[in-house]
């Protein structure tokens, strides 16, 4: 397929209660088991990545360490790829966009927490201004690259109790969806009211975290959601293995 045709086939595996697994991988060989496995897309992690380069997550790569790993990947399968760019690297959106697509991906995760001003987190306007930035970027090329907009509220303890984090959430997220995102994903685990709550009031296909280890597929698409990724916890599961393994060797 082409590019064009993978963005639209990755797009339309986002289906509320029919939830596309996208097991997130770091290297060529990852990417290689998942579509081995049978999956239709997959999704690289920044997290796994970092640790697969020695570097630290929060942007401890550049984007041309990013995009060098991206063209192994692409170059291993012949299924979708999405990356999650963390904040953007301090990147134009133009050029994330082109670098992306030059790699052969077709989709990405773009966050709220600014990590090379300090992690300070965006303004719910100015997130939505960079997805619309990434949305007019894309939109100059043939590609229907699929924007996939993060909200770090839940998992930060500056952003107020509970109830205050799902309201921004919401707000942030709507913006977001105003702003020519394809994707919403307000990453952390939640309690399924919580999810629901996500799944229903926001407008356009959520992205959830599942565990691997759990396997709690169905749980997920009751609540409405439309793609799950692993972040850093296939990874972690392998790695647990993998001593597991080696122990008695040493």
């Amino acid at each position: 397929m082409t590019l064009k045709e993978q963005a639209v086939t990755f797009l339309g595996l986002h289906q509320p209660g029919n939830p596309v697994i996208l097991p997130t991988v770091w290297d060529a060989w990852s990417a290689k088991l998942v579509q081995e496995a049978g999956f239709s897309a997959l999704t690289v992690g920044s997290h796994p990545l970092a640790n697969s380069l020695g570097k630290e997550d929060k942007e401890g790569m550049t984007f041309t360490e990013v995009t060098a790993r991206i063209r192994e990947i692409t170059a291993a399968v012949t299924i979708p790829v999405s990356v999650d760019i963390e904040s953007g690297y301090a990147q134009k959106p133009a050029d994330l966009i082109n670098g992306l697509l030059d790699a052969g991906a077709v989709g990405l995760n773009i966050e709220d927490s600014v990590h090379s001003e300090g992690g300070r987190l965006r303004t719910p306007q100015e997130h939505a201004d960079l997805v619309a930035e990434l949305r007019q970027a894309a939109d100059t090329t043939d590609v229907h690259f699929v924007i996939n907009a993060r909200t770090d509220v839940f998992l930060r303890q500056d952003t107020g109790n509970p109830a205050e984090r799902l309201e921004s959430a919401l707000t942030r997220l709507r913006l977001a969806a105003e702003a020519g995102a394809d994707v919403l994903y307000p990453v952390g685990r939640h309690d399924p009211e919580t999810l629901r709550t996500l799944c229903t009031d926001l407008p356009l296909p959520i992205n959830a975290i599942g565990i691997p280890a759990e396997a709690n597929r169905a749980a997920l698409a009751e609540s409405g959601v439309a793609r799950v990724s692993f972040g850093p916890f296939l990874q972690n599961a392998l790695t647990e293995h993998a001593n597991t393994l080696i122990a008695p060797w040493r």
